[in-house]
């Protein structure tokens, strides 16, 4: 029997090392007999395309008078014995490439998740499903390894490659010893002591991952019990033993909810959100637990909407500080700078003031073509320095007359008017009340997000305001997954004209 080439695909994006990896697997397999060959086809940018690594090898380099093979230059569908993948969607895609099949293919995958550009600015939840990407990949696999390696690989300090490296070692699919693999990276020269750490780490997970119960589900979020004894202020004290008055899962997403809008505003604004839910709840047809829970969630959204107060207060928090100084690696001694690229509209600097001085400002007239021109270019604020931060703290601190500024003013009319359409609809249709108060999903955000996402809500309660009477709910959760699956609002339209509801 002829012998045949071990062909093998990295799927890795930028700066994690696939470069070095597939040099590694080519390095092992030349100083072990074997001839290697590595090409690569990069992709468009460092999360909307991976690069492409594709190393062969073949046996008898280390044979007398043995002929140089005629290797290839890109793997091809159903003939990739080994798929490397440094991030969860990379092995969805090697999957939907086809380059992984049940009879022949082991896959190696991290589970942790850089979120694609394309689930980054969907106007809802347009993550992947991870769990789901993972029982795919099984399937479609004949062999399965997976764990956080990007964790891994940051609890050692090295880089995802190693841990890989170690992975593939772990696997046993790849016919040389441990050694020979370490030696690999002792010849590399480079970050020697941290590759190491990483390929043991790799290596020893690898063979755990196998021998462990199927499966690696997402991290699910959980709320976070809250110990009254630990609060000192009677009001907020007695704000959480309303919330958890409730039944659950209700209880649980108010006492959230107040938690929240204390951090955005104050315990009163907590107190106005219990009152709210409150009118929800005693109102007919207003005890259904699922309406009553996925109101008191969207209501707690509504309320903590985002403006250029909040978006200033997050910025300037000390958490935001350590997270970027985490995500950088920066030592102790090291000094980290924070550019916030800032485009306020005038728009946004008419709502933050007080109400009527912001309408005076909205109208035509020299004050307004002043400003709109001042604001027609970014700017740039260093929050890591003293002036930056000084700007963006002191806008911060304007919260305490949040309730006096036109945005408070124009927010608290919207939610008004939502939050009777759920009350009334609660009495006579419940379902289509749900589907009322899941509509909030569409307002969020800040600038033109805000914008484009108020738009498609208001459309949709013109619909719930003229077709109350026979609305089904599932036409208008069609509608809104439309509206949240198009920012620029195309595909709602053509839902809209499909259900002649223009």
């Amino acid at each position: 029997m002829s012998p045949k080439p071990i062909k093998i695909a990295i799927l890795a994006m930028g700066g994690e090392g696939g470069g070095v990896l597939a040099d590694w697997i080519v390095d092992l397999g030349e100083s072990n007999g074997y001839f290697a060959q590595t090409t690569s086809v990069p992709g468009v940018a460092q999360r909307t395309g991976a690069t492409i690594y594709y190393v062969e090898l073949f046996p008898g380099a280390g044979q007398p008078g043995a002929r140089t093979p005629v290797l290839a230059l890109m793997p091809m569908p159903g003939d990739v014995d080994v798929v490397l993948a440094s991030e969860l969607m990379e092995a969805g895609r090697a999957v939907q490439r086809g380059l992984v099949t049940p009879d022949r293919t082991t896959l190696l995958s991290s589970t942790h998740r850089v979120y694609s550009i394309g689930e980054r600015t969907a106007m809802g939840d347009g993550r992947v499903d991870s769990d789901a990407l993972i029982e795919h990949a099984r399937k479609a696999a004949k062999r399965f390894v997976s764990f956080d390696m990007a964790e891994s690989a940051e609890r050692v300090g090295s880089v995802i490659s190693a841990v890989l490296f170690g992975s593939l070692c772990g696997t046993g699919v790849l016919p040389f010893s441990r050694a020979q693999f370490e030696a690999t990276i002792e010849r590399g020269g480079v970050g020697v002591k941290p590759s190491l750490k990483a390929f043991a780490v790799g290596h020893d997970q690898a063979r755990q991952a196998e021998a462990a119960a199927p499966g690696a589900t997402a991290e699910e979020a959980q709320f976070k019990p809250v110990q009254l004894a630990a609060i000192a202020d009677q009001q907020v004290v007695r704000l959480v033993q309303q919330a958890q008055a409730y039944p659950d899962p209700v209880a649980a997403i108010a006492v959230e909810g107040v938690r929240r809008l204390i951090d955005y505003q104050d315990p009163d604004y907590a107190a106005l959100y219990l009152q709210r839910l409150a009118a929800l709840a005693t109102a007919p047809g207003g005890q259904d637990t699922e309406l009553l829970a996925e109101s008191a969630r969207y209501l707690a959204l509504w309320m903590s909407y985002e403006d250029t107060i909040r978006v200033a207060d997050i910025k300037t928090r000390s958490s935001r500080f350590n997270r970027v100084r985490s995500d950088v690696r920066a030592k102790e001694e090291q000094l980290v700078d924070i550019n916030e690229f800032m485009h306020p509209r005038l728009e946004e600097i008419c709502e933050t003031l007080p109400a009527g001085l912001g309408r005076w400002l909205a109208r035509p007239h020299w004050a307004h073509r002043l400003v709109r021109r001042y604001t027609q270019e970014g700017r740039v604020i260093k929050t890591s320095s003293l002036p930056g931060f000084l700007l963006l703290y002191g806008l911060s601190r304007w919260r305490r007359f949040r309730r006096v500024t036109l945005r408070y003013a124009q927010e608290t009319e919207r939610i008004e008017r939502w939050w009777q359409r759920v009350t009334a609809l609660a009495a006579v249709n419940p379902a289509l009340a749900l589907e009322v108060a899941q509509c909030q999903r569409l307002v969020k955000g800040y600038s033109d997000t805000h914008v484009r996402g108020l738009r498609n809500y208001e459309t949709l309660m013109q619909v719930v305001d003229r077709h109350a009477r026979v609305l089904a709910p599932a036409v208008l959760r069609e509608l809104r997954d439309a509206a949240l699956a198009d920012e620029h609002g195309h595909k709602l339209r053509a839902s809209l004209q499909q259900h002649a509801l223009q």
